[in-house]
């Protein structure tokens, strides 16, 4: 997921990364004293800038640029104490390095990490035995995370990832007229539930998570699977690192989940109890993927990585999903 979509960047927020050159992103490297070959690669990544960075007579590394004032210091700190912590813990992740006795620098107006290069391919998790290694790994990193709190970084809750968010595409201007009153209707009803869902004393004990945790960011080798990145940890429910990975019919996700949950209870127990709040965490998730990218359409790399966006077909597709998600709360929750 992405950051709060209301929450505002710097004066120059429509051209957050126009200061970040090839030049400097070498000078930012070579003052760790990396020194750098000549060979800079983009790598996907939106709410960020990330590039491997070629260096003499070593491997390649890959350096992190975090969106300006998308962050405050304390809460990026704070993804990097809890990647050391797991991997201090042997839990598969990369995470920063430390040069000079710190994780995160700074050049110009932007904050930076560098982190060791690691390949992988997308966890195809189509059998029951990756299935049950994928949950040990979330078991393992949800030990790291009970054992901890976040002072600083953000909480999954309907405030943060529905209301502002249906808020930015309200004031969106391509969101066509014919829709708006049906947008606005459907994802009233759809907050308000998943709110109910998500009150504080109801069905889950919070914990640090990953907070992202769809196949997508989760990259797998021979020795199974790793994350590169945790920016957007937070503090939510363990379901929320299980259910992202689920996909098919209701009968394959039921089975996936059983796997998963397999595995992760070999490390910590698993409150079936939070199943319910699959369809409400659904709920959220597009409601604020919109939000996301309305929010962030005036960076030149999102009208370019997302054209469909601004079509009316996007808007009508998105309210016919939402009154299905609608429907889906008042399903049975999910049962092992």
């Amino acid at each position: 997921m992405a950051q709060d979509p209301h929450h505002k960047d710097s004066h120059d927020e429509e051209t957050p990364f126009a200061e970040l050159s090839p030049d400097l992103v070498i000078e930012a490297i070579e003052r760790l004293d990396f020194p750098c070959d000549g060979r800079v690669l983009a790598l996907n990544s939106y709410e960020n800038r990330v590039y491997q960075i070629g260096v003499e007579e070593r491997a390649p590394v890959v350096a992190k640029f975090y969106r300006p004032a998308r962050w405050t210091r304390a809460a990026i700190l704070e993804e990097h104490e809890f990647s050391l912590a797991l991997a201090g813990a042997d839990v598969p992740v990369v995470a920063p390095m430390v040069v000079r006795g710190e994780s995160l620098h700074d050049i110009a107006r932007y904050p930076y990490a560098v982190f060791e290069r690691r390949g992988g391919r997308w966890p195809e998790l189509g059998t029951t035995d990756d299935r049950i290694l994928m949950g040990r790994f979330i078991g393992r990193l949800h030990l790291v995370g009970a054992a901890g709190r976040f002072q600083h970084r953000r909480r999954l809750s309907s405030e943060e990832f529905g209301w502002h968010a249906r808020e930015v595409v309200l004031d969106c201007p391509f969101l066509p007229s014919y829709v708006i009153d049906k947008y606005a209707d459907l994802t009233e009803q759809l907050i308000a539930r998943a709110e109910d869902a998500l009150a504080p004393g109801g069905l889950f004990t919070p914990l640090r998570i990953h907070g992202d945790c769809h196949r997508g960011n989760v990259l797998w080798t021979d020795a199974g699977p790793h994350f590169v990145d945790l920016d957007d940890c937070m503090t939510g429910p363990a379901i929320q690192d299980l259910w992202m990975l689920l996909a098919g019919s209701r009968d394959e996700s039921r089975r996936q989940m059983a796997d998963f949950v397999e595995g992760y209870e070999q490390f910590r127990p698993f409150d079936r109890v939070e199943l319910a709040l699959i369809e409400p965490l659904r709920a959220l998730r597009l409601v604020h993927y919109s939000g996301w990218l309305a929010a962030r359409w005036q960076d030149p790399a999102f009208p370019r990585a997302f054209p469909w966006f601004s079509e009316p077909r996007y808007w009508e597709d998105h309210l016919s999903a939402l009154s299905e998600q609608l429907d889906l709360l008042d399903s049975d929750p999910l049962e092992l």
